[in-house]
């Protein structure tokens, strides 16, 4: 399988890791915004090209991995390039997905293609346990938590907050919250009440602090649900205490069995990882090879990790996998 970059910063960085882990997967090219001259990557012998070029591409390409931000690039990126490619991002705005399902499917049914949106840990990960959670345990309630750790789609809308130019955010899960789900307690929590956003931005010469802070602690979609904290910083400070991208969170279903529904059940499922972008790169490398799979068969449109059975994501063949994995 031929795979495309487009974008080339943490999460390319991740995809371009990921395909060196899997055999039976190239990198053909990457794309950037930047001048392609000043863009080193890892994989001797690929070329770098502007993202100008990149319809020039198309025959040469089999999946284009789109690795650019929820807030303002995806919507717009994706529905474009699949008009040329069979494409998958990890757009993760989720009040926003049945939007970009639409605008994704309308592009790559009209020109014969097919996309995956909104994959990675969550959505995508966390989306499958979800699901799974709820056909099990029709009576019970489902419960999220992210963190402790960096959000890429937070830090990325924060860094477009006029003023500023660098910036990290956290999200925390409130721990109180999160034993009582664990105990079968069943709370009723508010949004707020499950977890806190810390945000650390370095800020441009001369902004006006005050307003970025408001700024971002009304961002719908992102910050105004939530108890968030600003603290303003330097550059030398962010270097140096973050730095990381570590991030990590749970799903919880918990629910009751019986005719009387006397029994209680919590079903757990937890990440714990070291890189937020090189995981979800893995993650996107296996839906690839699921969607180019998908299209060899003549499947086109857009597609969720719902609509993907297991089998296609492992580069085992249905022997091997039944003969070990089930």
């Amino acid at each position: 399988m031929r795979i495309g970059i487009l974008g080339y910063g943490n999460l390319g960085r991740g995809v371009e890791c990921a395909v060196k882990q899997n055999d039976d997967v190239e990198l053909k090219a990457v794309f950037t915004r930047r001048n392609p001259a000043d863009v080193k990557i890892l994989t001797p012998g690929v070329n770098v090209y502007s993202v100008n070029d990149v319809e020039a591409h198309k025959d040469e390409i089999d999946v284009l991995i789109i690795c650019g931000g929820s807030a303002t690039d995806l919507p717009e990126m994706t529905p474009k390039y699949t008009k040329y490619f069979n494409v998958i991002d990890s757009f993760d705005t989720h009040a926003n997905i049945p939007q970009h399902f639409a605008n994704v499917d309308k592009a790559a049914k009209e020109n014969g293609h097919i996309a995956l949106i909104s994959c990675g840990w969550d959505p995508g990960m966390f989306s499958l346990n979800r699901l799974y959670a709820n056909a099990i345990l029709p009576e019970g309630n489902d419960y999220t938590f992210w963190g402790k750790g960096v959000s890429q789609g937070h830090s990325d809308a924060i860094r477009r907050v006029e003023g500023v130019k660098d910036g990290k955010q956290y999200t925390i899960p409130v721990e109180s919250a999160l034993e009582s789900v664990r105990n079968g307690e069943n709370p009723e929590l508010t949004t707020r009440q499950k977890h806190t956003r810390e945000c650390f931005v370095v800020a441009e010469e001369g902004a006006d602090l005050a307003k970025i802070e408001e700024e971002i602690k009304n961002m719908p979609n992102y910050f105004s649900d939530y108890d968030t904290t600003v603290h303003f910083i330097t550059e030398e400070e962010l270097k140096k205490n973050h730095s990381g991208i570590q991030h990590g969170g749970f799903v919880f279903r918990s629910g009751v069995t019986g005719w009387n529904k006397e029994n209680k059940h919590v079903i757990e499922y937890s990440l714990k990882l070291d890189s937020n972008p090189e995981f979800t790169s893995s993650v996107l490398v296996a839906y690839a090879r699921a969607i180019n799979r998908l299209h060899s068969e003549g499947v086109n449109g857009c597609k969720t990790v719902f609509d993907i059975a297991p089998a296609y994501l492992s580069p085992l063949s249905g022997d091997e996998i039944r003969a070990h994995l089930l």
